[in-house]
């Protein structure tokens, strides 16, 4: 991992595990520099505000790719969860802890409501628009909106819980609710 890299991570670490000790409102970018060892200058490198922190979404490229790689002549909920499967299948959380923690951060501070929201209709236009390529506009719209409302219920349910279950499984099982997966059956 290239430095850059590694300064990134360590911010991000830092003030994850201060905001939840403090709560978002009440840590600022001064005690998160100071605890990760950098100048408000160095944070502002990484992160153009706090806020990013918490809220960054690198998966939204990876998922559009995935949703409109499938068929186009399954119904868009079908290539919706089925892209979504794949896209979810590829997704590379090398700390999932640090992901549960962030998805706590987001559903606790009402400051941070705003840009989840920006976010989750960001994600939603990607996968219409991917969708929109083989179904009308509206169809693709209801579909992505289906799809991701069932995403957003799934990630704040694993955020909340302190179990095993894997971000992914869980996902899985909510993009399931709405379009059953194959079940692959063995040979004889």
């Amino acid at each position: 991992m290239a430095k850059s890299d590694r300064t990134r991570a360590r911010l991000q670490q830092v003030a994850l595990d201060l905001i939840a000790e403090h709560g978002f409102e009440a840590t600022t970018v001064q005690q998160i520099s100071v605890a990760a060892g950098v100048s408000p200058m160095t944070f502002f490198r990484y992160f153009s505000t706090k806020e990013a922190v918490v809220l960054n979404d690198p998966f939204d490229p990876h998922i559009a790719a995935a949703v409109a790689a499938q068929p186009g002549h399954l119904t868009p909920l079908s290539r919706a969860c089925r892209g979504l499967r794949a896209g979810v299948a590829g997704l590379y959380l090398p700390e999932e802890q640090q992901v549960r923690q962030r998805v706590r951060i987001l559903a606790q501070s009402p400051h941070l409501a705003a840009g989840v929201w920006a976010n989750t209709a960001a994600t939603q236009e990607v996968v219409a628009a991917a969708l929109a390529q083989h179904a009308p506009e509206t169809d693709a719209r209801v579909a992505a909106a289906a799809v991701i409302a069932a995403l957003t219920v799934a990630l704040l349910d694993w955020g909340a819980r302190d179990d095993e279950d894997t971000l992914v499984a869980c996902l899985r099982r909510a993009l399931d609710v709405l379009d059953p997966a194959p079940v692959k059956r063995k040979r004889a």
